[in-house]
This record gives structure tokens, sequence and C-alpha cells, in this order.
């Protein structure tokens, strides 16, 4: 890595651009150059301080002793060795304002790992069927309840006690309490059994073709069920997009026998749970409703959308489905795409503690961060295999990644330069050169399934005039929807342009082109979920290509970066691309 000659805002950025990333996974420390930038900056994670310390240009000016740790690190996801680190250290470096700063870091690793290792310290336990908080060491409990909103979800307790009472409509709530503390809290409580559900999975799928859970799905089931006790049965499982996170689902179901509540993102979703949980299952078609704005239908397993929960008259008024929750004895709630949590959503989990919980998605990255939100209340992250595990044994399609950066026309260049930064986004995010990009992409691609991505109305209206291609968006009614996407499986059209409402739940095996010619901002979230439209496996083993198109010298290009970082984290590299070249 080269020295940092002078600090200036593209350091600046990378700076934060880094801070982000360590967030995101996790992590309490990272070099630029695992982000592919040789340039001498480290970010650091002190578990003492809120914000994370920026070293430019650090060096090491003392070290003494050694020890032995377990280490995982950023660059390899699920990748841990032992290692030997100093005890005590001392280091200088440069802050983001150019002023020398020193670091001396002495047990800083027995304090990390006292921070990552409270996940157990507090339980909950149902003992002599009373919930309670427990605790081995008295005085951490005494210290918690120090803090007004644990104590004020708990009954009172005699100091020196190693356990306290948590009223059943608090459990939830003490969860959420605690992690702001950094105590994340084991629920060893157990849950109800929900009413009885005998079915199976099929090994012939109506059609006759072979089915059966794959390893890795059945290995997810496993982590998550952990044999029916109080340590499983609730958590996070995190597959690729089309790595078959329904499978996953349905196999936990199987294994549970009982009334499931399904939640996913939208009335198409809904359709596609439904048609695979009676192409894979032995349950028939009056045990599987779905309760939509179009019909409620409540039977043993019901299918329905946050949307839906989260509906109200006014804004004041009630969600006046949210009793879906509690009116019938549900052994298991499972929440597709569950990094979309709305926050009423949380609200009526944390209410529902007592009952088996599953979540499902290709990635946790909240926007919003409050991935906490999702461990404290859905639970811990029982698996998450690297997409390019998968890739490499053939579950997913294997993918090339491109940007294609395109030049502003000379007559938007002023406009843009004279526009506020929003404004600016907006404008590079609609370049109409754009057009034409796309355009030239789908001829070089004329031979494969192709779909055309974007944030903006106005311009996916544009393409679709110039392009003469059918296109969904939210207003499209979903018996539209469902035509096209049928014409598009059937090869009957080859190129469909989609709105954000493509981003999820979009089950069309045989594209493998992605155009994506606008976005939300850097959201991580949404690049992800986009490349995962195209990487279900091809029958020919062929791969895919996601371009995603970017004005150059633009706000666009910024955002772009950290778009990307997600899946470069999951080995991803893109290639550059200028307009015009080959």
């Amino acid at each position: 890595a080269k020295k940092v000659k002078k600090v200036d805002r593209s350091i600046e950025r990378l700076a934060e651009d880094m801070i982000d990333t360590m967030q995101a996974a996790g992590g309490v420390g990272l070099a630029a150059n695992q982000v592919g930038v040789l340039r001498r900056v480290i970010t650091i994670q002190l578990p003492e301080e809120e914000e994370p310390r920026v070293y430019i240009n650090p060096e090491i000016v003392y070290r003494e002793g050694r020890r032995e740790v377990e280490e995982g690190c950023l660059s390899i996801p699920g990748y841990h060795a032992l290692i030997f680190r100093s005890i005590l250290v001392r280091a200088t470096g440069l802050d983001r304002r150019s002023k020398l700063i020193r670091l001396d870091a002495e047990g800083l690793l027995d304090e990390m790992e006292s921070c990552l290792g409270r996940y157990g310290l507090l339980r909950l336990e149902r003992i002599d069927g009373v919930l309670r908080l427990v605790c081995d060491d008295c005085e951490v409990l005494q210290e918690v309840l120090k803090f007004k909103d644990v104590a004020a979800l708990v009954n009172a307790c005699s100091n020196g006690a190693a356990s306290v009472v948590v009223p059943e409509d608090n459990r939830g709530l003490v969860k959420q309490a605690l992690i702001a503390l950094e105590y994340p809290v084991e629920d060893l409580a157990g849950y109800r059994e929900g009413a009885p559900l005998s079915f199976g999975l099929r090994t012939k799928t109506q059609d006759h073709s072979p089915f059966s859970v794959r390893p890795y799905q059945a290995d997810a089931t496993t982590a998550f069920h952990r044999d029916g006790g109080p340590v499983g049965g609730n958590g996070v499982v995190v597959l690729p997009c089309g790595a078959g996170k329904t499978i996953v689902g349905m196999s936990v179901m199987e294994k549970l026998q009982t009334r499931t509540l399904i939640l996913t993102t939208n009335q198409v979703a809904v359709g596609q749970w439904r048609a695979e949980l009676l192409d894979k299952t032995t349950l028939q078609p009056d045990q599987v409703g779905t309760y939509t704005a179009e019909d409620k239908i409540v039977c043993p397993v019901t299918i329905t959308t946050y949307q839906m929960m989260t509906w109200r008259r006014s804004r004041e008024g009630p969600f006046e489905h949210m009793a879906l929750f509690n009116e019938h004895d549900w052994g298991l709630i499972i929440y597709d795409e569950v990094h979309l949590l709305p926050a009423p959503v949380f609200r009526a989990t944390a209410d529902i503690q007592a009952r088996r919980r599953l979540g499902l998605t290709a990635t946790l990255v909240r926007e919003d961060e409050k991935e906490d939100e999702v461990f404290c209340l859905i639970g811990p992250k029982r698996a998450d295999i690297p997409w390019k595990v998968l890739e490499s044994q053939g579950w997913i399609a294997s993918v090339r990644c491109v940007e294609v950066r395109v030049p502003f026309p000379d007559e938007l260049k002023r406009e843009y330069a004279a526009a506020p930064n929003r404004r600016r986004f907006r404008l590079a995010s609609e370049n109409v050169a754009k057009d034409a990009a796309v355009e030239r992409l789908v001829a070089e691609h004329e031979n494969d399934q192709i779909l055309v991505i974007g944030q903006y109305l106005d311009q996916l209206h544009r393409l679709r005039e110039r392009m003469d291609v059918p296109m969904i968006c939210g207003r499209t009614p979903n018996e539209e929807r469902e035509r096209l996407y049928g014409d598009f499986r059937e090869r009957r059209i080859s190129t469909l342009i989609v709105s954000k409402v493509g981003n999820f739940a979009v089950d069309l095996p045989d594209a493998n082109v992605a155009i994506q010619v606008s976005g939300t901002y850097g959201s991580r979230q949404e690049e992800a979920q986009r490349l995962g439209r195209i990487l279900r496996p091809k029958e020919d083993g062929s791969g895919a290509t996601f371009y995603t198109l970017v004005t150059e010298d633009s706000r666009e290009g910024e955002f772009a970066q950290k778009r990307q970082r997600f899946l470069t984290e999951q080995g991803y590299a893109y290639e550059i691309r200028s307009e015009g070249s080959s």
C-alpha cells in the first residue's frame, strides 16, 4: 500500500466507505487494501468508543508480548484461523484532519473478546413455569437493572438475586432494551407448540420431476431446529437469491408439523409461496390460504404480505390486520426477506416471542442499520453460506459483473454543475445517454433473456417506448404481471423492463442478463437483490451477466461504489467498461 501524501476529500470518502463496510460486516478493523485500494489507511472500532477511529499512514512504534487468538477476516467471509497478536501495541498515524494521533492498546483483545462473548451471559429461562431473566454473575444482572429502560420491564428483585421475573408480554421488549446496551440475550424460555398440522415433502413435484432438499438446505434446517429444543426455534437463514430459501422454509415447516403464518413482500410472492407449497409438499389446496386485499382466507398455512399487516385507514388509525398474529394458534412464523421488516411488524414481533420464528434473506444488510433488531426479535443467524461457495458447487449460476460508464451529454453537463446534490444524483441516474447504451446491450444479447431494472418511472417509460418492449411497475395489475412473467418464462418475450417491484420475489429461472439503469442511492441490499434475479442455475450450465450503468464523473458513480460493496465482499469483481468500448 502506498503512503497517503495528502488527506483530501477522496481519502475522507474512502475512510467513510471503509467504516460502513466494517460495521456492515460486524468487524472491528479494516485496511484499505482489503477493499482494493492500495493506500495506507485503516479503520478500528474500539470496544469502549462509540465512533470508529481512522488512522492514515499508521505505524507501529512499539509492541510487546504475544498471544495466539482466533480471528476472522472480512476479505474471506466465514473463514477463521489462529494467528499471533501482540498484547501491548503503540501506534501513530494521522486522523482525517491531518493531525498526529496515537493509539496505546493494552489488553484490547481481552476487551473485544469480552464484548463478543456477552451473548448468553444473560438468558431468558422458564423456571417453575415463570419467565425469568437469569445471569450467573449477580453483579452483571444488578448492573443492567440500574438502567431505567430495563428496570421498567421486569419485576423488582432483591440485591444479590441471580434472576428476575419478566412479565410474559415484555419478553421481546427486554431483549430489545438489553441489546441496546450490547448485552444480547439468549432466549431459552421455549415456545408454544401451536396447533398440529400433519404433512410431508414430496419426492416428485406435480409435473413428476424429482425433488429433494439439497444438503446445504438440510443443514440450515437442522441448525434452526436444534432437535426441537429451546436453543433452536428462532433465527435467520441467509442464502443467495436462487439458492432455495423457500425450500428451507418448507423443510422447517415439515420438521415442526404445526400451523404456520408466512409473511412476504408482495402479492406475487404470496402466489409463488402457495404454488411451491402445493407443488413440493402433500398439503392440499384447502390447507394453504392467502390473506391479501383480494381474499382473506385463513387456513392451517396462511400467506400474507408486510403491506397487508401494516395497512390502516389513516396515519393515526389502528393496524387492522395485525391481529392475525395472535388470533390463531400458529406454531411457526416465517419472515421472508426478513431484512425488509417494517417497524410495525417489529413491534408486533416483540409481542409473540413464544412462537417459533424463522427469517429468510439473501442479505442481512439493512440501510437503517437495524440488524440488531432482527437479531434480538427474530433470532441469531443460524446459517450463512457464501455465494461463491454455492456457485462453485453449481447450485447458483456464475455471474459476470460489469459497470458500464456512460458520459453526460454536453447539454446536461451545465444543468448538472448548477444543481444541488440530490438533483445531481437524479440527473445522473436518468441520463438520456443511457438509453442508447441499453439498446446496444440488448442487441449484443439478442439470444438471451434480459431484465432491464430501474428506479425512475419516467426513465423506464422512455426505454419502453424506444425499444417497444413490455414493462412492469407498481401500477401494473397482478393479472397483467403474471401474464408478462409467464410470457418471459415461456420465451414468448425476451426483454422485460421492471421497476423496483422486480427487486424481490420474481421467479424467472431463465433470466440470464440484467441491465440496471438506476437505483436507490447507495443501497447494497438492492444491488444484491437485483443481481439475484439472474442467479438461478441455467439448464445448459451457462453463466449470467449483470450490467450496471453509471454516469461518468457524477454523484451516481460515488453511490455505485457503496452499492457494490456487499457483492465485492462476497467475492464478485466488477469489470469497468466505458460506453463505446467492446
